[in-house]
């Protein structure tokens, strides 16, 4: 048996009950009336989450690496160069998988726990052009939010394919499609959507359509767009058997999603990011990310001195919390807290004073109450 945790960690995110019910129907054909409208809305549904009514999704079996995939080859030729801002291990990630179908890679890096200035983007642009340029909108490592923006708008008018990684981001934070300028928004199901893991998501918009026709063909067959594409436009034609209670189980996140308004759903990321700082800072925690970079989806703290990781997370287990430990060149250092998907104050409430019951019992010296009284002011807003 799964022991029954809340956890929260940056993805899986907690399950809503009515996702859980969906994804809980009886396993019909993929060609079944009932499946077939559903699949229909889901596709519907993701486009006005992304705001754009000309956008074309793409959903199938996967994750979010597999999205990253799908987004970068179907847009960009072997030998061809791309940029990638990365601030994390998941910009990095990139930087891997486009040495891994022979594209070659520039990579504006920045430290862990920062952003790379957008002064930084404008002065490569100015002496180079690339196929494509990626950005994590939020690097699920570092918990810092990119000023996606920013670059977006620094790369309006330009040839340059943007393609951005909103897998810790797109239902939590605002991804205007395009508003932005977007040419590929990818994403998975697990984090800010509220989703059990288990799709690929990438949405093209038509000029990143236009681009893999003009491709001819892609290093990929699984992950070429243009063999789903037809499927995407009538989902009764068939590629590959698509995951059908996963489908159902998205299309009822999605409908949850808009039923809350991207507004108000953004909103409330914000207030119980904001919640968990001042519970955080009470405790005298502080965060791996700089202040002006902090993403309203995660938290990566830093332990007090002489706190263990192990310890910390097992005694936070014990409590009925799971946290996730730290990645990378942070790994032993840092805890991760995601606050995202479909939760609200009462598990911001839970996570916060199991964290300072564990601190407490590893010998930090706090006040009992002090996370959850510094918190409490956001959660009545």
């Amino acid at each position: 048996m799964i022991d029954d945790e809340l956890t929260m960690i940056p993805g899986p995110s907690p399950v809503h009950r009515r996702i859980l019910a969906a994804l809980a129907q009886p396993t019909v054909s993929h060609q079944a009336p009932g499946f077939l409208q559903a699949f229909r809305e889901c596709l519907e549904d993701l486009r006005e989450v992304a705001g754009s009514a000309s956008a074309q999704p793409f959903v199938f079996a996967g994750g979010g690496t597999l999205s990253m995939e799908v987004a970068l080859v179907n847009v960009v030729r072997p030998g061809e160069t791309i940029l990638v801002i990365s601030q994390g291990h998941f910009g990095d990630r990139y930087a891997e998988l486009a040495s891994a179908f022979g594209i070659d890679c520039d990579v504006l890096q920045c430290e862990w726990g920062q952003v790379a200035p957008p002064e930084e983007l404008e002065r490569l642009l100015k002496d180079n052009s690339y196929a494509a340029v990626t950005i994590t909108h939020v690097d699920t490592s570092t918990g810092a939010c990119t000023p996606a923006a920013d670059y977006c708008s620094l790369l309006r008018g330009r040839e340059e394919m943007v393609i951005l990684d909103g897998v810790c981001a797109t239902g939590g934070v605002p991804e205007p499609f395009e508003e932005w300028g977007i040419d590929v928004l990818l994403t998975a199901p697990q984090k800010a959507l509220g989703v059990p893991p288990g799709l690929a998501i990438t949405i093209f918009s038509e000029r990143a359509l236009a681009k893999r026709k003009s491709l001819e063909a892609v290093p990929a067959f699984y992950a070429d767009i243009h063999r789903w594409l037809p499927v995407m436009e009538n989902p009764g034609r068939y590629f590959s058997t698509p995951c059908v209670n996963q489908i159902l189980a998205l299309g009822e996140g999605l409908k949850i999603i808009l039923a809350e308004g991207l507004e108000a759903r953004f909103g409330r990321h914000r207030r119980l990011a904001r919640a968990v700082r001042a519970g955080l800072a009470a405790m005298g925690l502080r965060h791996l990310t700089a202040d002006d970079c902090l993403a309203d989806t995660l938290s990566v703290v830093l332990y007090p001195e002489g706190v263990d990781d192990a310890a910390f997370r097992s005694n936070m287990l014990q409590g009925g919390v799971m946290v996730a430990g730290g990645i990378g060149p942070v790994a032993g250092k840092v805890f991760r807290l995601g606050h995202m998907g479909n939760i609200d104050v009462q598990e911001i409430a839970v996570a916060l004073a199991t964290i300072e019951n564990s601190l407490i019992s590893l010998g930090v010296a706090i006040d009992p109450g002090t996370a959850l009284a510094a918190a409490s002011s956001f959660f009545k807003e």
